[in-house]
């Protein structure tokens, strides 16, 4: 049996940080598309959520993914990482057999 994805505290929170200044609030749209390095690629983006989609919420945040790529991210956990290199959004994605350097891109 496979499990929606889960979202940490921490990418609530910097969802939150972004949408504190918004007239309108968005939620954090993250989807599988083909292509990238290793045949997928994540696309991560503020949308507003779609009839169809996974929603996930806390506190007011909404985290979204279409029905086409939560098969993709069963499992997975979609975190807020700040590196010397960058803050970005990350994902661990058990489903994934291998991953680019890049990060955004995975196989299956």
């Amino acid at each position: 049996m496979s499990l929606p994805p889960k979202v940490t505290d921490r990418a609530f929170a910097r969802l939150a940080e972004i949408n504190a200044d918004a007239e309108t609030p968005q939620a954090l749209r993250v989807a599988v598309e083909g292509g990238g390095c290793s045949g997928f690629q994540y696309a991560i983006e503020l949308d507003s959520p779609a009839d169809e989609d996974l929603v996930l919420e806390k506190d007011g945040q909404k985290v979204v993914v279409d029905s086409v790529s939560l098969p993709f991210l069963a499992d997975a956990v979609i975190d807020f990482t700040e590196e010397l290199i960058g803050a970005r959004f990350t994902i661990e994605n058990p489903n994934a057999s291998s991953s680019c350097g890049c990060g955004t891109s995975f196989s299956i």
